[in-house]
């Protein structure tokens, strides 16, 4: 019975010092999101990313323009026309549908890759930011995620200013 309860008392003692340690640990919380959002950064990235871009999309919108314009002439005139005439700007218009769908999947898929390595490249310097915070104010844990978090825990406006200050 006495082994019972040292065995008791020890665990009551062992939980009350671990309930001591934990007040004393200090925790923060990044809204991974906001920091792509709103850090200078991720809005660089998004700028060079438009800019890249830029040209490629245009030349897009020129495609499906002109394709329009075919289609609404063939509208207006396909009764008109020869037979001939008709078919080659009906497979004109294949062609051009047929090129337009393709450059535009090789667009979104470029835009995707260079979106994502743009993103890794701010991910890693937030990541640095946020370990700079965490070692200059002591943090013991720092989360990106949670379902909830405290105002008075969350630092990400920290983690926003040091990127802003980090040029």
């Amino acid at each position: 019975m006495k082994r019972v309860y040292g065995s008791l008392v020890a665990m009551v003692l062992a939980a009350s010092v671990s309930c001591v340690a934990a007040d004393e640990i200090k925790i923060g919380i990044v809204n991974t999101e906001r920091v792509m959002r709103e850090s200078a950064p991720a809005i660089e990235a998004q700028k060079k990313i438009e800019k890249e871009f830029a040209s490629r999309d245009l030349n897009l919108q020129k495609m499906a323009k002109q394709a329009k314009d075919l289609q609404a002439q063939l509208d207006k005139e396909g009764m008109a026309l020869l037979e001939t005439d008709r078919a080659a700007k009906e497979r004109d218009l294949a062609n051009l549908s047929r090129d337009f769908q393709r450059m535009q999947r090789e667009f979104r898929e470029d835009l995707n890759l260079r979106k994502n390595e743009e993103l890794a490249a701010v991910i890693e310097k937030a990541n640095k930011a946020i370990i700079g915070i965490a070692q200059s104010e002591k943090y013991d844990l720092i989360l990106q995620e949670a379902v909830y978090r405290s105002p008075k825990i969350d630092i990400t406006d920290k983690v926003i200013r040091a990127l802003a200050n980090e040029k």
